[in-house]
């Protein structure tokens, strides 16, 4: 009880002043009319004056970059997305392109008086749109569904070794993995300390145990202590002119399939006077709020049904037959997530498993948010997930996004419902969560922690200023 009240003290802190208004009604405007460039300069005024709070500086600068942020998602012009749409509609016009861009399968926006599109408007639009996916598939064909294939193999066999035990998990896997995040040459003058956060593997999971550090690039690190919801290690290094900095570590550690049957029977009526239950069943700004659109969504998906295994189940069906995998803004651009995938009808791993987690808080069901990679042999990439609480079995993995496969074993066709395989490499068990030691400056990533996080004292280093990679030793 202690460790969960520290925990929720901790997540409190964290959510302060992310997606805020600056409470300037001509800066707000602004920012509504798609004009960044005189947002900006208003905001830079009003923080030379002086007479802001600490805290409103700090909200306004966040605003700012995030205005940035949006510049570098909506990259592409009409231009370039003409030119990429010719191979597969090689007389497009006007009127073609106006239908998708009012539909929203062509996401643009108008940004200091322009037209721009985000950066994968056109592949997504292929994946949104049944026509368009037609014509695609007509020109290049099917692509193979790789994960998928690999799945159905995997799965059956996992399913089959938990079923067998009389544990939930099962086939122990001995993984090695080397993480590399590198800042750009000249990213901050030279002499100047970078601060490095990265990801690092979280112990306490049924799933994943035995965390052992092998080697760090630096000899003085920290990792994070348990209780923070981000499982980090820090490190610092002094920038060199010309050179760029790099921050690595090895580590070792254990994982295993887990699953667990919630059709049978072992979930028990919930204790909603407990401080788990008030604190996973509440509203959470910015991204876990009932909104009038979700609780009508919530009326059409869950109706009358009372039980929590079904309701819970109801909603992660409905994800996977209505939510199309779309590539995602990134979401510190995103005032309220499920908002985003209620309206598009899109969205990638974590806006699928945000709107499962808010759909179950408010019906009553625990739930909250977890991340980290997919470490698929073949398919290494970011993932985020979500866990459900049932009286009785606990804490049990939910992927919406993954959601049902085909494998012709029933039980492993749904095996992410309640279940997930050895490859969830879990680093992050909340989102928007404070770091240790604390990030002084505003997250690249506000919501969720996979890549990393770097600043210096003149600020914080934004995604295109460093890279990251992730070697894995199966």
């Amino acid at each position: 009880m202690k460790n969960l009240l520290l925990y929720i003290a901790l997540c409190h802190i964290s959510i302060v002043g992310i997606n805020a208004q600056t409470g300037n009604p001509a800066i707000d405007r602004a920012i509504a009319e798609g004009q960044f460039t005189q947002a900006q300069q208003l905001i830079r005024e009003g923080i030379a004056v002086g007479n802001l709070s600490p805290q409103t500086a700090w909200e306004w600068q966040l605003q700012s970059d995030i205005l940035d942020r949006i510049r570098l998602d909506f990259n592409r012009d009409e231009a370039y997305v003409r030119r990429t749409l010719s191979k597969y509609y090689p007389d497009i016009n006007e009127k073609q392109l106006l239908h998708w861009e009012n539909s929203g399968a062509l996401e643009n926006r108008i940004i200091d008086g322009e037209k721009r599109y985000f950066r994968n408007a056109v592949w997504n639009l292929f994946r949104i749109d049944k026509e368009a996916r037609a014509r695609k598939e007509a020109v290049d064909g099917k692509a193979a569904d790789k994960l998928g294939e690999y799945l159905s193999g995997y799965l059956p066999i996992a399913y089959k070794y938990i079923a067998g035990s009389d544990r939930p998990i099962a086939q122990p896997r001995q993984m090695r993995l080397r993480y590399t995040l590198t800042v750009e040459a000249n990213a901050v003058p030279a002499g100047e300390m970078l601060r490095a956060w990265l990801p690092y593997p979280r112990s306490g999971h049924n799933r994943q145990a035995a965390v052992q550090l092998l080697d760090a690039s630096e000899a003085h690190y920290v990792v994070a202590p348990p209780a923070y919801p981000h499982s980090t290690i820090y490190m610092e290094k002094t920038a060199v002119k010309d050179s760029v900095t790099r921050f690595q570590y090895e580590v070792a550690y254990t994982a295993y399939d887990e699953w667990l049957n919630l059709e049978g029977g072992a979930v028990k009526p919930y204790d909603s006077s407990s401080d788990l239950y008030r604190y996973y069943t509440a509203e959470r700004e910015s991204h876990i709020v009932f909104t009038p659109e979700l609780k009508q969504l919530s009326a059409r998906i869950v109706g009358t049904e009372t039980d929590p295994v079904r309701k819970a189940r109801l909603i992660f069906d409905w994800i996977g037959e209505n939510i199309p995998w779309t590539s995602a803004l990134e979401y510190s651009t995103i005032p309220n997530i499920p908002t985003y995938c209620i309206r598009n009808g899109r969205g990638d791993c974590g806006i699928k498993a945000l709107l499962f987690i808010t759909l179950c808080r408010y019906n009553g069901i625990p739930a909250k948010w977890q991340s980290g990679w997919m470490l698929y042999p073949g398919n290494l990439n970011l993932h985020d997930w979500a866990e459900v609480y049932f009286e009785g079995p606990g804490w049990v993995p939910v992927d919406p996004d993954l959601n049902r496969q085909q494998t012709f074993v029933p039980e492993a066709d749904l095996f992410f419902f309640g279940g997930a395989d050895a490859w969830h490499f879990i680093v992050n068990d909340d989102f928007s969560g404070p770091f240790f030691p604390a990030k002084v400056f505003p997250r690249s990533e506000t919501v969720d922690f996979q890549r990393g996080e770097v600043e210096w004292r003149g600020g914080n280093l934004y995604f295109d200023t460093w890279d990251y990679d992730m070697e894995v030793d199966y």
